[in-house]
């Protein structure tokens, strides 16, 4: 299957759009998941099909960067300013490429999932070996959905491979609380399936294993608003000393360019910079280093990070230009073969901070949040009541993930993006469908206001 009910208006966009930029949405490693699946290599090879098509064209990132406060864009893209605004359009070309980037992934991994589960183990094709494959296509599904409900809300589940284009149809919308319900389901499916290894190589961060898990149930349980058990799967993580760590300095994990699947990272996507491309590294970097520098820290980004009270070691996240500009530099390899981050340690840290802070567990929550400021060469917070440190907590997450995409959706769940961003319309916080597949599918409803 190459074309189905979403990635229609994908196909639509790449051929009418005239941009050239990131917004042109070509799918990334186009791999047929109609290929069969018969033995251990082939249904291995059809699981690299899922990881290959993770992170979504880079359009869901660009989302999270932009309707954040921490970026700005440099190009003449209105369509990429309305992010910035807070004003999207169901038209907005990067909406539906996350949308159909998103429905992609669920759709290799459905086909996984189906071709799989038949197949009969033997010596060549262990046990093991097919619940590890199973395990790693439920986590990839779950991510899937869970950054659609960040994104939309509610959306189609769909748990069956989408083979042609009368596939899956009609089958509408999900309520938010049954796409999380969904995103539950695989995490558990997938924890049950997934080994537990003692000790990880740096190969073992580009693929999920059971820690992936608990670190992925960690996030949902934060914004699911489940304390006790965001504490509990977050401590899974920053208990196992042996596998996971802070890394002093800050840029040990992504500094020099040798540095890849550190103890720092619990999930990240590998990119070689030849087949496979990190999209990121030319949005961020200048012209003089072979990029476009349409994606930049703002002033007030820029302010935060030189502070040494504020952004301490972080300040090496920005550099200048030969303009005196200054630009991202998380992404710096070249040619494009930066990991992106999609789950680190220091994460961990500030979900398990700030699910304490909310049971009142003020002294441990503050040594969390001291452990990340620590780090960054940041002397102690001075917050003492709950409030404020769940504000100090909010404030670290901004300095800390400044380049990765955690901003918008942080401020979201928290009910703080209107404050903080200034608009004042509820329905703000969740992003139209695109209008294109509203068109093509009768079924899905449209969300309000736009």
């Amino acid at each position: 299957m190459k074309a189905t009910r979403f990635i229609y208006v994908l196909i639509i966009v790449a051929l009418t759009s005239s941009c050239n930029n990131y917004l042109d949405v070509k799918p990334q490693a186009n791999i047929p998941d109609t290929n069969p699946v018969f033995d251990k290599t082939s249904a291995e090879q059809a699981l690299r099909g899922v990881y290959s098509s993770l992170y979504y064209g880079a359009t869901f990132e660009s989302i999270g960067y932009l309707s954040g406060d921490n970026v700005q864009w440099t190009g003449s893209q209105s369509q990429v300013q309305e992010f910035i605004d807070h004003g999207v359009r169901a038209e907005n070309s990067t909406i539906n490429g996350a949308w159909s980037g998103i429905f992609r992934v669920i759709n290799l991994a459905n086909n996984v999932l189906a071709r799989v589960a038949p197949l009969e183990v033997s010596p060549l094709f262990l046990q093991a070996d097919k619940d590890k494959i199973l395990g790693e296509a439920y986590f990839l599904r779950a991510l899937a959905y869970f950054d659609a409900a960040r994104i939309w809300g509610g959306v189609p589940i769909i748990t069956k491979p989408t083979l042609t284009g009368t596939d899956n149809t009609d089958i509408g919308r999900s309520s938010t609380e049954q796409t999380y319900a969904q995103v539950l389901s695989d995490l558990t499916a997938a924890e049950q399936l997934l080994p537990s290894p003692a000790t990880l190589t740096a190969d073992d961060r580009y693929r999920a294993n059971r820690k992936t898990v608990f670190a992925l149930r960690a996030r949902y349980h934060l914004y699911k608003q489940e304390w006790a058990q965001a504490e509990d799967y977050a401590t899974r993580i920053i208990s196992d000393g042996a596998n996971y760590a802070l890394l002093k300095p800050f840029n040990t994990f992504f500094f020099p360019a040798t540095a890849r699947g550190t103890r720092e990272s619990v999930f990240e996507i590998f990119y070689n910079g030849t087949t496979e491309i990190n999209a990121h590294r030319g949005q961020w970097q200048p012209q003089t280093n072979g990029g476009t520098r349409q994606w930049a820290p703002n002033d007030a980004l820029v302010a935060l990070l030189n502070n040494p009270a504020i952004g301490g070691a972080r300040s090496t996240l920005i550099a200048k230009d030969n303009q005196n500009r200054w630009y991202g530099n998380l992404y710096y390899r070249n040619p494009g073969s930066d990991p992106a981050y999609v789950i680190r340690v220091a994460e961990l840290y500030l979900i398990r901070a700030e699910a304490r802070a909310q049971q009142d567990k003020l002294a441990p929550a503050i040594a969390d949040l001291n452990a990340v400021r620590d780090r960054a060469a940041v002397a102690p917070t001075t917050a003492a009541t709950k409030d404020q440190v769940l504000l100090a907590i909010e404030n670290e997450r901004r300095v800390e993930f400044a380049l990765e995409p955690h901003r918008w959706y942080d401020l979201v769940r928290t009910g703080r993006a209107k404050a903080v961003l200034g608009f004042t319309d509820d329905k703000k916080l969740v992003l139209p469908i695109p209008a294109g597949q509203v068109l093509i599918d009768n079924s899905l409803v449209q969300n309000p206001g736009y």
